[in-house]
């Protein structure tokens, strides 16, 4: 079976939707930049709407597609932390330009 860069090689949009698509992953994305790391409350907390289940996945998602990186420390109570991965920090330019064009879109 062939991995999905190989299935999207003639399609990178194709591939960077995959890896970054959805309704919640670039928003996730765009909370933990600038060097941020949360934990998963806090993630939760910055976005309205979203449930734990949904959550859980894109967090799932992004870590398996490399862009975040999940800390986990032996403690009671868990803590977990999760910031990006340099494969994630290299989206930061296209995050960047989204957010700048919703700011203009918005007026």
């Amino acid at each position: 079976m062939k991995n999905s860069k190989e299935l999207h090689s003639n399609c990178p949009i194709q591939y960077t939707l995959d890896m970054i698509g959805g309704k919640w992953k670039l928003v996730i994305l765009w909370h933990l930049t600038n060097d941020k790391v949360m934990r998963y409350g806090e993630i939760k907390r910055s976005l309205t709407g979203i449930t734990h289940k949904m959550l859980s996945q894109q967090l799932k998602e992004l870590e398996a597609n490399g862009l975040i990186h999940r800390e986990e420390y032996p403690q009671v109570p868990p803590k977990v932390e999760y910031s990006l991965t340099e494969l994630g920090k290299s989206l930061l330019p296209v995050l960047q330009s989204m957010s700048e064009w919703g700011e203009k879109s918005l007026l």
